[in-house]
């Protein structure tokens, strides 16, 4: 089969099984298994894809087509310009999570010596972003489930960064390793439990995604153990849809914490 007909084989089944992205992710899924981009694969549609690149190439089409998600295919995915590895253990990292490290970044350009906690770190995009952008300042990362902190070191490593990992709920680990922090970066699951999710969304890990009836039923335990704690924290991040800021924004008051910025899914309070 040659690589034209291949992509329209493909692309034509993509689409017959409803998945919007079909002839790019039948490229990607073509780049992959032939070690090839995507310039010299369109040059050449004329060569032939036999054997045992073919047969992979044919089961990458048939997940696909189960609406199983492209970076659990992959293995992989890309935040911040750089490649992460994903499994079915970890929430694939979203691009509106991306604004999170700018507004990071704008913190750090008027504050020396960060001392940054990413809550709930799933695969450990956020937490390995802050620190290869910010590489002076302190990095800590936190989450409930050890095959998410298993994910989170294996990324780690592969980018050589010195990030401490501690596993419990929430904030509850950081309260014996700190007494002040600058920011945390929370990005924790906010879809209220009755909202729609795609296909694609449903093979994801549940518990990663859904935040109770209304979504924030964990950024309530979040700023809860926050006003509890002994830990002083100057700023937090959290991410939710927009629809919810009101909600979050109130949760937020209530623990000592005002809005301070608002861009896309992002909102950053800091301590009154």
């Amino acid at each position: 089969m040659t690589i034209q007909k291949f992509l329209k084989l493909s692309t034509s089944n993509l689409e017959q099984a409803g998945i919007g992205t079909a002839r790019l992710d039948s490229l990607v899924l073509l780049e992959d298994a032939t070690g090839r981009d995507r310039a010299y694969l369109l040059a050449h549609a004329e060569a032939v894809l036999q054997g045992a690149t073919l047969k992979k190439l044919e089961g990458l089409v048939k997940r696909r087509m189960r609406h199983e998600p492209l970076a659990f295919i992959r293995g992989k995915t890309e935040f911040y310009g750089r490649e992460f590895i994903i499994n079915k253990d970890v929430l694939e990292p979203r691009p509106e999570s991306e604004t999170m490290i700018g507004l990071l970044l704008e913190l750090s350009a008027k504050s020396k010596g960060l001392r940054i906690v990413d809550v709930g770190t799933g695969s450990g995009a956020l937490a390995i972003t802050a620190k290869l952008e910010l590489p002076k300042n302190e990095v800590i990362a936190t989450d409930i489930d050890p095959k998410c902190l298993a994910v989170a070191r294996q990324n780690a490593n592969k980018y050589k960064v010195d990030i401490q990992f501690f596993q419990g709920n929430l904030f509850v680990p950081i309260s014996a390793h700190s007494t002040h922090l600058t920011a945390l970066l929370c990005n924790l699951p906010y879809v209220p439990d009755d909202y729609k999710i795609n296909l694609a969304a449903a093979m994801e890990p549940r518990q990663a995604i859904f935040g109770g009836k209304d979504g924030l039923d964990l950024y309530r335990q979040l700023f809860d153990q926050i006003n509890r704690g002994d830990v002083r924290v100057q700023y937090v991040f959290t991410e939710s849809l927009p629809l919810q800021h009101n909600g979050l924004e109130s949760i937020a008051r209530k623990a000592g914490f005002k809005l301070q910025k608002s861009d896309d899914f992002i909102q950053m309070f800091v301590a009154n």
